[in-house]
Order: C-alpha cells, then sequence, then structure tokens
C-alpha cells in the first residue's frame, strides 16, 4: 500500500552522501541564502563550475535576519534535518553540539498529548536558535571553493525563447539603483514563501504555478530564560492540545539552546493568539505541563516576548504547470511552507536538497523544463502538507478546502496519535514520520492499525476500570 513514495521517500532520505557526482553545469545561480538556498548552493557545488548565492541581508550581522521575520522563534531540528546536514557538511552535527546547541534524547525528551505523558522516544532533537544553525550552515556553504555571496537582491529573470538565461538584480550601497544581469545556466528560487517567481513568470508570458492554501490564523509567541542552575531532568518538551472541550488547542514547545537558555514557544489560533504580554505568557504556562510553568516562574527572563502571526499554510504546485521554461527550479518556502508549529520548514528544506541531487545525478537536459524534479519535490511536499494540514483541518475555526477522504485521514491519524501515547512501537513509527524520516504511508500499513487499535482499547480499559476492585 502506497509502496512506490514510500520507497523513493526512503531513497531521498540516504545518510550517505552520493558519490556519483560530476560538473553539468556551467554557472548556478539561488536566490536567497535561507537554509534552503544554501543547502541548494552545497548540493550545486558538485555540480557547477560556480555558485553564486544572491543575499540582500548581511551575512555577517548578528542575530536575526530581516528576511526571516520567524527567526527569534524556536526552532528545532528533526531528526530527519539533521541526518541530512549530517550528510551534506561531514560531522555537522558533532560540531553544532560543540558550538553549544542541545541535543535532547531518551528521557531528556517528554511528549505530552492532551497533558498525558507518552512512552519515551529515542530519536534525537537538535536545539539551537535559527541564527545559530544558519550562521554555521552558511560557514561550511561558503567554505566550499565554487561557491560565493553576492550582497544583492533579485528583481527579475532574463529570459529566451524556452529558458530562464538568468537574473536581473540590484546591489549594495552606492549600486542599489543600478540594475545588472547575471547569466546562468540555472537558477534556484529559494526567495521564501513571499516569492515573486510566479510574477516574474507571468510577465514574461509563462504560467504562474496554482497556490494552495489552508488558512489557519496561527500566532505564536516565544520568550527565552536563563538555564543556569535550573534543576531540570529534560531539556525539550513537547505539548500537544487536541481541539475538545473546553480545551485550547496549540503546540507548545520548550527547550534548551545555544548560551545557556531555555526558549518557550506557545501557539494559539484564531483569537487565542498569545500576546507579549509577559504575565499573560506565564499564565499560558500554567495551562501546560508542570515543568513550562517552572522554567517561566523561576528563571530570569532574557529580553521580551516576541510574537509571529501565520496566517496560512500554502504550496506552489509547480508539479501541475505543464509549460514551464527550463533553467529553474525552486526550493524550501517558495514551494511550500507549512503549520511552522510542527517543526517540518527546516528538515523539509534538506530534503529538497537531496531532491535536487537526485535530479542532477539523472543526467538531465538542462533545455528541457525540470519537470522530473518538481516531480521528487512533490513527494517531499505532499508528505509534510499531508502531516500538517490533516491536523490542521480538524480545528474549529479552520473552513477547508477538504481533500478527498479527509475524514478518514483524520480519523487515521487521530487514532496513530492517541495509540502513540502508550504504545512504544507505535509511536516510533509515528516519530519517524513526524521528524521526516520516513513516509507517511507507513502509517496506514494493516499491521501497524491493528496494534494502534489494540493499544486504544487497553488504554480505554484501563481508563475505565476501577483501581479498588
Amino acid at each position: 500500500m502506497g509502496g512506490r513514495p514510500v520507497r523513493r521517500f526512503r531513497e531521498l532520505s540516504a545518510v550517505r552522501p552520493p558519490t556519483d557526482t560530476r560538473i553539468v553545469l556551467r554557472r548556478a545561480v539561488v536566490l536567497g541564502g535561507s537554509i534552503a538556498g544554501l543547502l541548494a548552493a552545497r548540493v550545486l557545488s558538485d555540480h557547477a563550475t560556480e555558485v553564486i548565492v544572491l543575499e540582500r541581508d548581511d551575512p555577517d550581522a548578528r542575530g536575526p535576519r530581516p528576511g526571516v521575520p520567524q527567526g527569534t522563534q524556536v526552532h528545532v531540528l528533526l531528526n530527519g534535518g539533521r541526518v541530512q546536514l549530517d550528510r551534506w557538511f561531514s560531522g555537522f552535527s558533532d560540531s553544532l553540539l560543540a558550538d553549544g546547541a542541545v541535543l535532547s534524547k531518551d528521557d531528556a525528551i517528554r511528549m505530552y498529548v492532551d497533558g498525558v505523558l507518552k512512552v519515551p522516544v529515542a530519536d534525537g532533537i537538535v536545539s539551537a536558535s535559527r541564527p545559530f544553525l544558519e550562521s554555521r550552515v552558511r560557514t561550511r556553504t561558503l567554505a566550499l571553493g565554487n561557491v560565493r555571496l553576492l550582497r544583492a537582491r533579485a528583481c527579475g529573470l532574463t529570459f529566451g525563447p524556452d529558458r530562464v538565461t538568468g537574473v536581473r538584480y540590484t546591489g549594495d550601497g552606492d549600486a542599489a539603483d543600478r540594475i545588472a544581469e547575471l547569466p546562468a545556466d540555472l537558477v534556484v528560487d529559494a526567495m521564501g514563501r513571499s516569492s515573486r517567481l510566479g510574477d516574474w513568470l507571468e510577465e514574461a508570458g509563462w504560467p504562474r504555478p496554482p497556490m494552495r492554501r489552508v488558512g489557519i490564523d496561527l500566532g505564536y509567541a516565544t520568550a527565552s530564560f536563563r538555564r543556569d542552575g535550573a534543576p531540570l531532568d529534560v531539556s525539550t518538551v513537547q505539548a500537544i492540545v487536541q481541539p475538545g472541550r473546553e480545551r485550547r488547542p496549540g503546540v507548545s514547545v520548550l527547550t534548551a539552546v545555544e548560551d545557556g537558555r531555555w526558549s518557550i514557544l506557545l501557539s494559539g489560533f484564531a483569537d487565542d493568539r498569545p500576546t507579549r504580554d509577559p504575565e499573560e505568557f506565564r499564565a499560558r504556562c500554567q495551562r501546560l505541563p508542570p515543568v513550562f510553568a517552572w522554567v517561566a516562574d523561576n528563571c530570569p527572563m532574557i529580553g521580551s516576548v516576541v510574537t509571529y502571526r501565520q496566517a496560512d499554510s500554502r504550496r506552489r504546485d509547480f508539479h501541475a504547470v505543464r509549460r514551464l521554461p527550463a533553467g529553474l527550479v525552486a526550493v524550501g518556502d517558495a514551494v511550500a511552507s507549512f503549520n511552522p508549529v510542527y517543526g517540518q520548514g527546516m528538515s523539509s528544506a534538506t530534503l529538497h536538497a537531496s531532491c535536487l541531487s537526485a535530479y542532477l545525478r539523472s543526467s538531465p537536459s538542462f533545455s528541457e523544463p525540470a519537470h522530473d524534479y518538481f516531480a521528487l519535490v512533490r513527494l517531499v511536499v505532499d508528505a509534510a502538507w499531508q502531516t500538517s494540514t490533516t491536523n490542521d483541518l480538524a480545528l474549529p475555526h479552520v473552513t477547508g478546502p477538504y481533500p478527498r477522504g479527509f475524514r478518514l485521514a483524520h480519523r487515521i491519524s487521530d487514532l496513530i496519535l492517541r495509540a502513540s501515547v502508550t504504545d512504544a512501537e507505535v509511536n516510533h513509527r509515528f516519530i519517524q514520520v513526524t521528524h521526516m524520516r520516513a513516509h507517511p504511508n507507513t502509517l496506514i500499513r494493516p499491521g501497524l492499525l491493528l496494534r494502534a487499535l489494540r493499544a486504544r482499547r487497553a488504554a480505554g480499559t484501563a481508563e475505565h476500570s476501577d483501581p479498588t476492585a
């Protein structure tokens, strides 16, 4: 059942770097120095004589970049993303930990569903701030001999009769008012969820990729606290609250990060979005597992509460466009951005790099559109989209659009989630999917569904049994 997507996803999630690479391009240009863009540049370094990354933000600036408005929020590196970063940069995880990032595993991770503690998980989670992680990806990428960063803002593309031939850009400082052109054999859109690629294509007479949206009206807030001397035996805590009577749905995360800090992220939807008020933040922590309130009440807050709002999840379906110019691909949020509380963004970007690598190693014709690449990316996008939107579409304030088979998909998703609270094997399979190490179709295998049903029946019997009998 669903065997081909499962196998293909497993191939894209390979641990070892490819050995069958060769130079097939003269110059590749990446629009955007995000994690997705930097990973694309890393892959391209195996296949292009020269790789240029166009980035408008100062790469040497400390702290979050203006181009990443959610950069101040909690970021965790799911196991799938960590594996891929180690694939493309040997020893990357070890270097993160050596520099101060925190690895949570085994009993140091606690996950709750509606206040009930789940069985332990074995997969590790690396926690660090977004600027900390991104700066190290940038350093490793720009250390490659054929990759360089150009401080500039992309403002359009140049076209031939049937392909993209380069990029139009404005420079930095005194050159900000002058438009220059940069020829390229391949252009990679890594401009994020606000990418203007669709506008540029349409202006040049090409169809824009159709966009799908799911309105989630999400708001979340992050606060940092000093971790010095805190007598806690955990380093990452996740609390999932499902829709239900007198429950306010959301996902909250507490995690240890670099520089001896705790970061707490609280999320809410519609009228229940968190604010910047520190007292309101602490009050919300009281509704969660006790460790949230303990940190919020006993550890000094560093700085202020920062908030972020995201109206929707969105995806651009490049695979559905029959007429595309050659010499063009897209990665990261420029293809799809999901509800960020599930932490899929960075791990999806690493898998998009894997898709690009597989495409470039397949001896493609660069005079033809990159349909094979977008078919691979669709597999990754579908997996993350299915995981996140199945949960989001069950929220009371979300009104669709509902895909065919949604009710059944949600019932299965709810069954697996609730069975994962008490059954270690179901939880392992669930974490493999949510951490983007396995395709969601692995959760609908008959044996696992039967095990989940038995786990729920056993849990229901325990919940309703009389302990004094």
